[in-house]
């Protein structure tokens, strides 16, 4: 499922004077640039080798590529920053920003995504790595991020959107049971409620393994204050997405970041992101993001799937 991913640019492509400005946050010209592959932004992601030995990664947009990106990439940079020690993510290095492009300068995080479709041992020190992060205390330099009930009650609404317009081909399932799944997306807001730094944004480009089998967390401008487990379901909806079969209730009973969800809470929170990707996935693609929207639709079509099994043995 490679071609999901959006077209980026390349270190080659950024203007002279936004190379030097980061070489100079680097403090060496950069001898060796490789293109990272993964995720929906048509900006550069390069792993970089300084003619010093410095490595580090490196992510810049501009207005050009896709006007809302270079807001992102700050928000990305300020979380980074305030981020605790223990959090498994990227330092930040420095930022370089001249009103129009914007870089990250991360450090470089010697790992490959996770294999697919998903291995249960990769899984497992992913879940591990978010219930660490579900009990990292929240810092005050991030005291300013936004609940994430708040962030996603828009989204959550998505059904009633539906149910005015519905998208061409829409499951007959869905159209069946709009009230039902409406209900359900309004309380599951309460459900994203909590207290611990939340990445929101769990798939399998957003993770690097290392080589001892460590997990670290990467792309955090989504970060926001919520529940403990959020992150995991989301990181089983994307497991779902690639091995439709995999025994992910047998996860969610066993792994200690769920174990303050409820199985009427889950099910209250699948509805809310099936109405969330159902609903954007009609959308027209965002500049520069040609794939989104279709990789969207996949992962609402996983949602809604695993929703009616759930729901079935009930």
């Amino acid at each position: 499922m490679q071609s999901e991913w959006s077209p980026r640019i390349s270190w080659a492509d950024l203007p002279g004077h936004v190379q030097t400005g980061i070489e100079q946050i680097l403090g060496s010209p950069v001898a060796q640039a490789t293109g990272q592959q993964g995720g929906f932004s048509p900006g550069t992601a390069d792993r970089v080798l300084t003619v010093s030995g410095g490595r580090a990664f490196v992510k810049a947009v501009s207005p050009r590529l896709n006007e809302h990106s270079p807001a992102i990439h700050r928000k990305e940079a300020a979380v980074t920053a305030a981020l605790p020690a223990g959090v498994p993510a990227p330092s930040l290095i420095g930022t370089f920003d001249d009103g129009e492009w914007v870089a990250l300068i991360l450090s470089d995080v010697d790992g490959r995504h996770p294999h697919l479709p998903w291995r249960t041992a990769e899984l497992t020190s992913v879940l591990d790595a978010l219930f660490e992060l579900s009990r990292t205390p929240v810092p005050p330099a991030l005291g300013h991020l936004p609940p994430l009930e708040h962030e996603l009650a828009d989204a959550f609404d998505g059904w009633k959107r539906i149910g005015a317009d519905p998208p061409e081909g829409c499951d007959p399932w869905i159209l069946t049971n709009l009230e039902a799944l409406a209900q359900l997306a309004e309380a599951g807001l309460q459900d994203l409620a909590g207290t611990s730094i939340v990445h929101t944004d769990v798939r399998s480009d957003n993770i690097l393994m290392t080589a001892c089998s460590r997990a670290v967390l990467v792309d955090w401008p989504w970060a926001c204050i919520g529940s403990p487990w959020i992150d995991g379901l989301t990181a089983l909806i994307n497991v779902r997405v690639y091995d439709p079969g995999f025994d992910v209730e047998s996860v969610l009973r066993s792994h200690q970041v769920f174990a303050p969800a409820t199985a009427a809470g889950i099910n209250r929170v699948l509805s809310g992101l099936g109405a969330y990707f159902t609903d954007a996935g009609r959308q027209p693609p965002p500049p520069g993001l040609p794939t989104l929207r279709a990789f969207q639709r996949t992962q609402g079509e996983a949602v809604i799937l695993w929703l009616r099994q759930r729901i079935s043995e009930l």
